[in-house]
């Protein structure tokens, strides 16, 4: 895709939703680290409750590392899979503490060595705890960006690639918050609203779908 239509693409999104920064609530990267992990499969308002409750009592490393699974748990269990959850939680805690002096690691190939954490979540806390340009593919930007064809990929990783190369470095963090709120309020997984979105023009699904079915009834 031509840097200029992705670029013309973003810049509509941002008019429309602004500068917007990250769902999840956090004061520290290690905060962000254990919300971004406790909001796989789930959504962010619910993390954002269950971590009110928890950063109260629970908010470093080393707090952690000494918590039991089973009242860990009883934190996050609104949170999904939360038993999964507890276990590699601690089990980052306890690394970052033996490995990386009790401070969250800032690059991608350290972040990805905790339990736990994979690409989604390293980039996540890269971007918003670091300000590093990362863009997380979550379900929303998987879809939307493939729907648009910011991405032309079934898989993940090589959707993230394709953003890395189509989009310029320095919109990288700006355009995963804008995909991931035009497929919360537009690009939805069902019955995505085409025929009110500002970029329907410059979007491969909308002319596939519906431009060449309007140019059929003419």
């Amino acid at each position: 895709m031509e840097k200029t239509r992705v670029i013309k693409i973003l810049k509509i999104l941002e008019n429309l939703y602004g500068h917007l920064g990250c769902a999840l609530n956090f004061t520290t990267p290690f905060e962000l680290l254990v919300a971004t992990m406790l909001s796989a499969q789930t959504t962010d308002v619910t993390v954002n409750k269950a971590t009110e409750v928890l950063f109260k009592k629970y908010n470093k490393p080393q707090d952690f590392a000494n918590i039991s699974q089973s009242e860990l748990e009883e934190y996050i269990r609104t949170c999904g899979f939360y038993k999964n959850k507890a276990k590699n939680i601690i089990a980052a805690s306890k690394m970052i503490i033996e490995i990386y002096n009790g401070e969250v690691p800032d690059s991608l190939e350290e972040l990805t060595k905790l339990p736990g954490v994979g690409r989604k979540t390293a980039n996540v806390v890269l971007s918003n705890a670091f300000g590093k340009d990362a863009i997380a593919v979550d379900t929303h930007v998987f879809r939307v960006s493939n729907r648009i064809g910011l991405a032309k990929s079934e898989d993940v990783l090589e959707t993230e690639e394709h953003l890395m190369k189509n989009i310029p470095k320095e919109m990288w963090s700006s355009a995963h918050h804008l995909l991931i709120w035009h497929g919360r309020n537009i690009c939805t997984a069902r019955n995505p609203k085409c025929m009110d979105c500002p970029i329907n023009e410059l979007c491969d699904f909308y002319n596939k779908n519906y431009q060449l079915s309007i140019k059929g009834e003419n």
